[in-house]
């Protein structure tokens, strides 16, 4: 057995925490806020729809079910992003 060949490339992220104001994300070693009043999509979500996603390297979180993505940089540098919802 040759134990020298590089296994899958894997990151490490998970939803931290959720309260009514927005989510917690932990990508790596650096840890996101997710604000349900500039992400208005989650808010009707479920617990199991928020815990249920996915991190694409570099930069893209993916909820599938939600059909929401988002890019670390817009939340880590929020004021380069401004959003804008319209009814």
């Amino acid at each position: 057995m040759d134990s020298s060949k590089s296994g899958i490339v894997t990151s490490v992220c998970s939803v931290s925490g959720i309260n009514d104001l927005g989510i917690w994300v932990l990508v790596e070693d650096s840890e996101y806020f997710i604000p349900f009043a500039e992400y208005p999509g989650f808010r009707d979500s479920s617990v199991n729809q928020i815990l249920n996603f996915s991190f694409s390297p570099p930069s893209q979180l993916r909820w599938e079910e939600i059909d929401m993505d988002i890019e670390l940089e817009a939340l880590a540098l929020p004021e380069s992003f401004p959003l804008g919802f319209t009814k």
